[in-house]
């Protein structure tokens, strides 16, 4: 698990790479900010969170199945990440931030990609509204 990287990872750098080319300016990992949210809008006073499927126990997504071997260590594992993630979400709401979560099985084929996209840049303008 030491290998397993929590910064720069394929989905969060497509959804950097995306915002960048519209135009939109972030942050990164700034620690200033609950959770350390993997991007920051402050002109839209969003919050972006780029969320691999199985780590963070994604509600009925086939990549979040539990593994077979060591059920308990993982379940007790996956919980608690979901119970930060959670804490982490409201403290930003109640600091008045907006809050946005893109999941990994969201982006994983060009398809479905173009589409988060185009729905992630509505979701920050209408905010800006």
């Amino acid at each position: 698990m030491s290998k397993i990287r929590g910064q720069k990872t394929k989905p969060e750098l497509a959804v950097r790479k995306f915002l960048f080319s519209k135009g939109f300016r972030y942050r990164i990992n700034d620690e200033r900010y609950a959770g350390k949210p993997d991007i920051v809008l402050p002109k839209y006073h969003t919050a972006i969170f780029v969320h691999g499927c199985f780590w963070h126990g994604h509600e009925g997504c086939k990549a979040a199945a539990l593994p077979k071997t060591n059920t308990d260590f993982w379940k007790e594992k996956i919980g608690n990440n979901i119970v930060r993630d959670r804490k982490d979400v409201e403290l930003l709401k109640n600091a008045g931030w907006n809050v946005i979560i893109v999941w990994n099985c969201e982006i994983n084929t060009q398809r479905k990609r173009e589409e988060r996209f185009a729905s992630l840049v509505e979701e920050i303008k209408q905010i800006r509204r």
